[in-house]
């Protein structure tokens, strides 16, 4: 049994590693925000402890006594407005993280980074020998993730990066689950002509921990998944939610223009656009992912699409994020 500390607890990804701490014995501090985070992060098991990645001061006090700092926290937005505040998370607040973990002697950085921080801009399946190339990226969330990341590959702190691709599963809001909703809800306006590998949220955080109690470090691995068209993706959610099933994806030059348009919108209502020109981008790449690593150190396992898609459907049912 170790103490660790966690950030990023009250989210998706974050979510699971808590749980999947707790279920190995460990004693989870959990870095929260405000009163209500702590009331969640507390029922949940967490031992909650106020701060957040722009305080050093707590940040140092919330990485005392711990064996592991598992960071998971991270701003994903893909609209430019939020630029300034996705650096100060994504790049400041991990090196703030860094320094507390360094100064307290933790004995391991694990590092939830991205298959973002490879960019859009590689063709070829992601291998962990592949050059990243995230800092040459337009899309700030790219460049974010990747900046993140080589400031914890280049720090003095022993650490396991983790690389997870399109996430999926229960306990999904605001990531493809938002997709999921709109096509059971009849209202998404096209399909992106993309494709990618979805991966199962448990598997990752099983991957995790599993890596971190095995005593691996200084390592990096790539968390992929079955690998569908976006076409395919909404056709099976439609599928699984009785609706009406697209037939063809939208141009890409069509999508484009959208993503424009709504950017543009969003800058005279100051309301969060729907889509971007950064997630047109993402979700016009074709990405590929080879879990081979993951898998045989790890015992990493990619969950089947239609298995996935069922479990986070029945989990968004139970949760009134759609009916039927």
């Amino acid at each position: 049994m170790a103490n660790v500390l966690l950030t990023g607890a009250s989210g998706f990804v974050g979510g699971h590693l808590l749980r999947e701490l707790l279920a190995n014995g460990h004693r989870v501090r959990a870095l929260s925000r405000s009163p209500s985070s702590d009331a969640l992060l507390a029922d949940a098991g967490a031992e909650p402890v106020r701060g957040s990645l722009q305080d050093q001061c707590a940040l140092n006090a919330a990485c005392q006594n711990v064996e592991a700092v598992f960071h998971c926290a991270a701003n994903t937005s893909p609209w430019s407005r939020d630029r300034e505040v996705q650096d100060e998370t994504n790049i400041a607040g991990t090196e703030r993280l860094l320094a507390a973990a360094e100064a307290n002697g933790v004995g391991c950085f694990v590092h939830t980074s991205s298959v973002s921080a490879y960019s859009h801009l590689v063709e070829e399946t992601l291998t962990e020998t592949l050059p990243q190339r995230g800092g040459e990226s337009w899309i700030n969330y790219e460049r974010s993730k990747f900046l993140g990341e080589q400031a914890v590959r280049q720090s003095a702190l022993p650490y396991l990066v983790f690389n997870p691709s399109h996430v999926l599963g229960p306990g999904d809001r605001n990531n493809w689950a938002r997709l999921v909703k709109m096509v059971h809800d009849g209202t998404l306006p096209g399909v992106p002509p993309g494709s990618g590998a979805f991966a199962d949220v448990r598997e990752i955080a099983k991957a995790q921990v599993r890596a971190w109690q095995a005593g691996l470090r200084n390592e990096s691995f790539l968390l992929g998944g079955s690998h569908a068209s976006f076409l395919e993706f909404v056709q099976l959610a439609a599928q699984l939610s009785g609706r009406p099933p697209a037939r063809r994806a939208m141009p890409q030059a069509l999508l484009r223009i959208v993503g424009q348009l709504s950017e543009m919108t969003a800058a005279v209502t100051g309301k969060t656009p729907q889509i971007t020109p950064a997630a047109v981008a993402m979700t016009c790449h074709h990405l590929k992912v080879d879990s081979g690593k993951a898998i045989a150190q790890l015992g990493y396992r990619e969950t089947p699409l239609p298995q996935l898609m069922a479990d986070t459907l029945a989990w968004m049912r139970s949760e009134g994020m759609v009916t039927g």
